[in-house]
């Protein structure tokens, strides 16, 4: 009943999301394209608030982070120095009669977790453990033939079709191509090494010590052989990524600051503790990565990660040093003569899953004490796409003008909306669906005290304000000042 009631749910989000313009289904009068998505009027709204409040949390607050932006497209031997070409693989298997993809170790982990949920008789929780345990030694192993004997063993059919006429498995690079004369070229499937490529010039520009970091806010682009669930797993996608270069005898030290101090950022959020575990990685580390957690969180569907925190050692300047000829190395400050690369912690955050988390978490159906229900999105303020309201309760009057005035007055500060155009209810009920906290109505007493009533999103409570107040007030609700103020005592005192 749980996992219907979480499949109604995502689908509501969806339709909301897409109703109220957040995310659009991307080329929809063409059939659209799988796992690929616009961000709409309110969608880009949230989304460059959540790109703000994570850009200011790393480079204002941290005196030793700097930013960059670096290309999209790079030269090839990056990818080939990075292990991307060689070792970016997904591992695939068709089912000849639905013509459908599916990843293997999903398709067992999914058929396991089925078996035990819904023929707990047919599967005791050691022969679970028999199979998982044979998975990933295969995996291990690169023994691909016998995961398919395992598939064939547990009888695992195809969940559209019935069909169990498997093809082998095989590996899937998840880069894309972009043809050229002199070779190919690839779009990046992470932002990460374009800041390895920078490494020197940032050091040398800014005349950085270490421990500095660099971050990055981009796109970035994987063929993804099975891209489902919404915005979670897309084709294309942005990611807020820092590479924090430490030395190497401090990598402990670092690896647990950087653990520590993100997930806070995240409960800032105040989304739900019980939504966020930190998962440390104890068998499958990234190719680049020798020690590594996941901070995830409860989606509609199950735990997913959002945010990875990894120690990449030195893998990736060694790697670009060899292969560029370059020296990518710091001078010791005590003896100049010698050198050494420098260790790396990375925290890599997916902001469309973060996107997915914030919208999922705030957008909520409530009953109202007259027996009506209102849909609102408690999105956190400073992050809201529209932080405030303005309504005149009437369109005569003058009620319009003072509105319109104070609008034009204060829309140079804040992202605000104007709206005369039906009910004082149902632009309550509007402003709700969209996750703006305050509005702001100016009706007959204005005219007389200078007064407005100020709406609180989450509370329906009202109250008088001065005009001259309602900047103030707006600063005060949704401001991201007071929010960084407390982020930067954190990490002054970790």
């Amino acid at each position: 009943m749980k996992e219907k009631k979480n499949g109604h749910f995502f689908h509501f989000l969806i339709s909301h999301a897409k109703t109220y313009g957040f995310v659009f289904p991307s080329s929809e009068i063409y059939g659209g394209l799988n796992a690929v998505y616009d961000y709409g009027q309110y969608g880009v709204e949230l989304k460059n608030n959540i790109k703000e409040y994570w850009w200011k949390s790393m480079t204002q607050i941290h005196e030793n982070i700097v930013g960059l932006d670096s290309s999209v497209l790079m030269h090839s031997n990056v990818w080939k120095a990075s292990g991307h070409i060689d070792k970016f693989n997904e591992f695939l298997i068709d089912n000849k009669d639905s013509k459908k993809r599916y990843n293997p170790e999903k398709l067992i982990k999914e058929y396991v977790t089925f078996m035990q949920k819904k023929c707990s008789k047919k599967m005791s929780h050691s022969k679970k453990n028999e199979i998982l345990s044979r998975l990933d030694q295969s995996f291990k192993k690169n023994d691909f033939s016998d995961i398919r004997v395992l598939i064939d063993e547990l009888n695992i059919y195809d969940p559209i079709c019935g069909s169990k006429n498997w093809t082998n498995i095989r590996p899937f690079n998840m880069m894309f191509k972009v043809k050229e004369e002199k070779g190919d070229l690839f779009l990046r499937p992470e932002t990460a090494q374009g800041i390895f490529s920078n490494f020197l010039n940032i050091k040398k520009s800014n005349r950085m010590k270490i421990p500095f970091g660099i971050a990055q806010i981009g796109k970035s682009f994987r063929n993804e052989m099975i891209a489902r669930q919404f915005i979670f797993r897309m084709r294309e996608f942005e990611q807020m990524e820092m590479q924090f270069f430490i030395l190497p005898k401090e990598e402990m030290k670092w690896y647990e600051y950087w653990k520590k101090i993100r997930l806070k950022w995240h409960l800032e959020l105040n989304l739900g503790n019980e939504k966020y575990k930190l998962r440390d990685h104890e068998n499958k580390l990234a190719h680049y990565a020798s020690i590594g957690s996941d901070i995830e969180f409860h989606f509609p569907f199950g735990f997913r990660e959002m945010e990875g925190i990894h120690s990449r050692r030195d893998f990736d300047l060694k790697n670009h040093e060899i292969f560029s000829k370059k020296k990518l190395r710091i001078f010791c400050e005590k003896n100049k003569l010698e050198s050494y690369i420098p260790y790396v912690i990375e925290t890599s955050l997916g902001l469309d899953r973060l996107f997915l988390a914030i919208f999922s978490s705030s957008l909520k159906k409530e009953k109202l004490k007259n027996g009506n229900q209102r849909i609102v999105l408690k999105i956190p303020p400073y992050l809201s796409p529209i932080k405030a309201a303005i309504f005149p309760l009437v369109q005569k009057d003058g009620l319009p003008e003072i509105a319109k005035k104070i609008f034009n007055d204060l829309k140079i500060d804040y992202r605000l909306i104007y709206d005369q155009k039906k009910s004082i209810g149902k632009l309550y009920r509007r402003q709700d669906a969209i996750g703006t906290p305050l509005c702001f109505t100016i009706d007959h007493d204005t005219l007389k005290s200078n007064t407005v009533t100020m709406r609180y999103r989450d509370t329906m409570l009202q109250k008088r304000v001065h005009i001259n107040n309602i900047s103030k007030m707006i600063e005060n609700e949704t401001g991201l000042k007071n929010i960084l103020i407390k982020l930067s005592k954190q990490s002054i005192n970790q």
